[in-house]
């Protein structure tokens, strides 16, 4: 299998697009636009290495090729003479500029790649069909020509002294286009999913091994390259903000680059609302109802999901639980035809209806199957309890989180509802 080599996000909210993509295991709570960064998994942790063993390689291991491209500095191209006749503060400045320009080269090279030794081989050697690696690579070459016209706007820009005297106008004017990403980010989710899925297919797996061995791949398997783009996305305000730290206040550049910074944050949040959307559709339509009263119009009618993530009830079962807008579902990951689904388990809870009891470690008394669901002999920690306001459901879910870390996530996930 393609080792993954992202770091885990154990908690999401749908506003954040630095916090987009998979579902996570281990009791992991999802709550989009949270930054805090667990490195016990791996983003958001799905695949293990493969071992040596499980494949026929008698031959010596490559050389380990680097993940990140050789760099040098805008500064260290300039003679002496040029370096001592600007200000620390222009370097800097020129320095930020530059970054953004080697950053758009770099993307542009990554975007080319993943057509030419990935996508087309795969497509010429029918290891997957023209319509699944569509569904996996969307339009991600479209993008090609977007970022090179901002990379021509620079070089136009750029001085025969290799100085750039304003940035902001050009960006202003191009920092709206990015809006085509919409699509893109919104297909990551199921993207992910079907590459995950068609990993499992030896071919898929032993050419994208094959891949990641290779040096073009600078050690990154597929998914790294399909995730540029995102990454390159959040990444904007960051630039736009340190050129911005380092353009003297009497500069022209000033006001134009807090205006492009403020339309580069309004893509991102129609970017995220658009995704957050899409994510949520996306889980709506694996659910699985064993009986007709436990659908909800709620559900169907959700378009944000506050969080969601693997709890243990009372008896040890693994729960998968979703807490739409307006409700909360209990579900049971399921397999069907190798796809991953979820069956609703007993009856979703209102948020209207929904009373959460803060639980403390030891309120619930060790006994029955609760004590080899927590494998602890003293008590239980790490719970809490949700259940309907209205007794006579008779539903009362005792639920335990990995850690308190997660349970306070939900506990407070589960309030803001």
């Amino acid at each position: 299998q393609e080792p993954s080599n992202k770091r885990v996000r154990p908690l999401a909210r749908v506003t954040s697009l630095a916090n987009l993509i998979s579902p996570v295991r281990n009791g992991a709570v999802r709550r989009f636009g949270q930054t805090i960064q667990v490195k016990s998994r791996a983003f958001w942790s799905w695949d293990k290495s493969p071992s040596c063993a499980q494949k026929s390689c008698s031959r010596s291991a490559a050389p380990t090729p680097p993940k990140r491209r050789n760099s040098v500095l805008w500064s260290e191209m300039l003679d002496v003479n040029m370096k001592e006749s600007l200000s620390t503060k222009e370097i800097k400045r020129q320095e930020a500029i530059y970054e953004m320009s080697r950053g758009e080269q770099d993307l542009i090279e990554d975007l080319k790649l993943a057509r030419k030794a990935y996508h087309d081989p795969m497509l010429k050697l029918s290891i997957m069909s023209e319509e699944e690696l569509t569904h996996i690579f969307g339009d991600l070459d479209s993008y090609i020509p977007l970022h090179e016209d901002l990379l021509a706007s620079l070089g136009e820009a750029t001085k025969p002294d290799g100085t750039v005297e304003q940035i902001g106008p050009i960006l202003v004017k191009w920092l709206p286009r990015l809006h085509a990403y919409k699509g893109y980010c919104s297909n990551q989710l199921a993207a992910k999913a079907l590459l995950d899925q068609k990993k499992q297919d030896r071919r898929v797996q032993d050419f994208l091994q094959r891949c990641l061995e290779s040096p073009f791949s600078r050690k990154l398997d597929l998914w790294s390259f399909l995730d540029i783009p995102r990454s390159r996305l959040v990444k904007y305000p960051l630039l736009l903000k340190e050129i911005l730290r380092h353009t003297p206040k009497d500069h022209p550049d000033i006001q134009i680059l807090e205006e492009a910074i403020s339309i580069i944050q309004g893509v991102l949040s129609d970017i995220n609302l658009k995704k957050g959307e899409s994510e949520c559709q996306y889980y709506i339509d694996k659910l699985e109802y064993l009986d007709e009263k436990q659908k909800d119009p709620r559900i169907e009618g959700s378009k944000v999901l506050l969080c969601h993530g693997e709890l243990k009830n009372k008896n040890g079962h693994k729960l998968y639980v979703f807490l739409f807008q307006d409700i909360l579902v209990l579900t049971r990951p399921v397999t069907r035809n190798e796809r991953q689904a979820y069956q609703v388990y007993r009856q979703p809870i209102p948020v209207q209806e929904l009373i959460l009891e803060d639980l403390q470690d030891g309120d619930v008394k060790m006994g029955g199957s609760f004590r080899g669901a927590f494998g602890n002999a003293d008590k239980a920690k790490n719970i809490f309890r949700v259940r309907f306001q209205d007794p006579s459901p008779g539903q009362s879910h005792t639920l335990q989180a990995n850690d308190v870390f997660h349970k306070q996530q939900w506990v407070n996930c589960i309030r803001t509802a």
